[in-house]
């Protein structure tokens, strides 16, 4: 694992948001907020672990006794950073609320923290005010660096090589769930260390965008809509989705596709610095309504990639942050006629300081099978 994708001047830059944020400490928990400050894929247990990191002062990792050996053998190990375990039984709100001493005032929790942790916490610090702590992670965590880039374009590569693997098992006569088991197998076997997610559509299945598997059985003349995605060991995210046919596309299939590849493309082209989110959904939504495909277009355009599958930015309408480069994020229009079927193209495109840098690389133009 590159060690620079976890630089150990976060830690710092993170120190200094939080200050700026009127914030005396972040408490980070398991999750994408953690392991991007140091590295640490840390189990999230019924045991408290949480990167204690002060406004001013030195960061602490608390971690029980049990897993010590891991966060130390973890790029955590490698930074800038205590690494403090702590015996079984031992109270680590305690040992935290001793850390950060009486003065903490306001502290910032990781947004996904579990509840009873949120709850031990406001227990432990009674008089302070609690906040969340992606209102100070959100803005460094959208800029991706080059090391971060280029670990999302690993995890691009190694997503395009299941969907250039697909003709091996979307025949008719197999189902979905057959089918779906088999792309699992896949995401791991081109170099994914788990599997996220795999849709595989067929049919009136595909007019569902967030359609799984199911038992039915893969027909020819199908269109079959494949979203999948994985995480890579070094822990960035793919996501990508092509729509392929069984056979012979059914009557409209094409023309209607033809449009969709129009629109992702505008969408694409439309990715530069300086731009709004909302208009990267607007110039894919554009195409589709122009055709008269717009009521069949029902969600954002895309979403921020990058540790989690969905972080910011958001790529849909009214969202009027300015993308800058190195934000990274999906561009996926799709089309859903209910009973029929559904198309959907979708790639993780880079906003490059030149314009896009898209990702994936396999085939956009139908694909018939």
């Amino acid at each position: 694992m590159s060690e620079s994708l976890y630089p150990s001047d976060r830690l710092r830059t993170a120190q200094q948001a939080t200050a700026a944020a009127g914030l005396d400490a972040l408490l980070l928990t398991p999750g994408a907020d953690l392991r991007y400050l140091t590295g640490y894929d840390a189990h999230a247990l019924e045991r408290l672990t949480c990167l204690v990191l002060p406004a001013a002062g030195d960061p602490v990792l608390v971690v029980p006794a049990l897993e010590e050996a891991a966060a130390k053998a973890s790029p955590a190990g490698g930074v800038d950073l205590e690494i403090r375990a702590f015996p079984e039984g031992d109270d680590a709100y305690a040992l935290i609320r001793g850390l950060l001493g009486p003065g903490a005032r306001r502290l910032g929790l990781a947004d996904r923290m579990w509840a009873e942790q949120v709850l031990a916490f406001r227990a432990t610090f009674p008089e302070a005010e609690q906040a969340l702590a992606g209102g100070v992670l959100r803005p460094l965590r959208v800029r991706k660096s080059a090391a971060e880039v280029e670990a999302l374009r690993r995890a691009g590569q190694a997503i395009d090589r299941v969907h250039h693997r697909m003709g091996e098992w979307l025949i008719a006569g197999r189902t979905e769930a057959a089918v779906g088991r088999d792309i699992a197998d896949a995401i791991l076997e081109e170099g994914h260390a788990q599997v996220s997610f795999v849709i595989v559509g067929s049919g009136p299945n595909g007019a569902s965008p967030h359609h799984a598997v199911s038992g039915r059985v893969i027909q020819d003349g199908d269109p079959v809509v494949v979203d999948i995605g994985g995480v890579t060991a070094e822990g960035y995210c793919s996501d990508s989705t092509r729509t392929y046919v069984v056979g012979d596309a059914p009557e409209g299939f094409t023309t209607a596709y033809a449009v969709l590849f129009e629109a992702q493309e505008a969408g694409v082209a439309a990715v530069r610095p300086g731009v709004t989110a909302a208009s990267i959904d607007a110039a894919c939504r554009d195409v589709l309504t122009a055709a008269g495909y717009g009521d069949a277009f029902i969600h954002r355009t895309g979403h921020g990639i990058g540790l989690e599958e969905h972080e910011e930015p958001w790529i849909i309408g009214g969202n009027e942050t300015v993308l800058e480069p190195g934000m990274a994020f999906s561009v996926e229009p799709g089309f859903y006629l209910a009973g029929r079927y559904g198309a959907r193209i979708e790639d993780i495109v880079v906003c490059g300081k030149d314009g896009p840098d898209r990702l994936n690389v396999t085939p956009r133009t139908l694909t018939l099978l």
